[in-house]
């Protein structure tokens, strides 16, 4: 048998509050939660059709804390914060996920999705060795059908891509896969 169930403030030691579970025929004070609430606030409980329900769990208890208008924090007008630079570098190659560019020495890679995806996984990962099994597995998925061959083509053609002076950043670690090297 569920019954439902309230949080009530619990004094923990002076100046320190803690949440509890109470009974729905239990009473509580609210009159503590005033302590929490700036001047002139006043607590109502929320309608219960305004508060989320999550399957198997008892209903929720939620209320409207509400200001007078002369009180109201002022909403923030300032511009947006810029947006951090999606781009991921690691030594000469620049990983731009947003955009999907791969960019060597100021100069875009044209680069298929799987060499992309590759390229953006082992720059991801530097100094790491990656099995040919791994590589699979991550970048093109458990469902792949293929052995580590692919891997092996899709390398040649990055480090044809990179160029002769950063085909070395990706390296070959004998029977056993590749690592990327800054």
């Amino acid at each position: 048998m569920a019954h439902t169930q309230t949080a009530s403030l619990t004094a923990v030691r002076p100046g320190r509050h803690r949440l509890r579970a109470v009974d729905p025929d239990e009473s509580v004070d609210f009159s503590r939660v005033a302590d929490f609430l700036p001047p002139g606030a006043t607590l109502l409980p929320a309608p219960p059709h305004t508060l989320p329900t999550l399957p198997g769990r008892p209903p929720m208890v939620g209320y409207l804390v509400l200001l007078p208008a002369d009180q109201q924090p002022p909403l923030p007008v300032a511009a947006p914060a810029p947006v951090a630079d999606p781009v991921e570098e690691q030594g000469p190659v620049a990983i731009d996920d947003v955009r999907r560019i791969a960019v060597v020495d100021g100069r875009a890679l044209d680069l298929t999705y799987l060499e992309f995806e590759l390229l953006a996984h082992l720059v991801a990962n530097p100094h790491r060795v990656h099995t040919r099994d791994q590589l699979v597995t991550t970048v093109w998925g458990y469902g792949h059908v293929g052995d580590g061959r692919t891997v092996d083509v899709h390398v040649a053609r990055l480090r044809r891509k990179l160029g002769a002076e950063h085909r070395h950043t990706i390296q070959t670690v004998r029977r056993v896969g590749y690592k990327y090297t800054p």
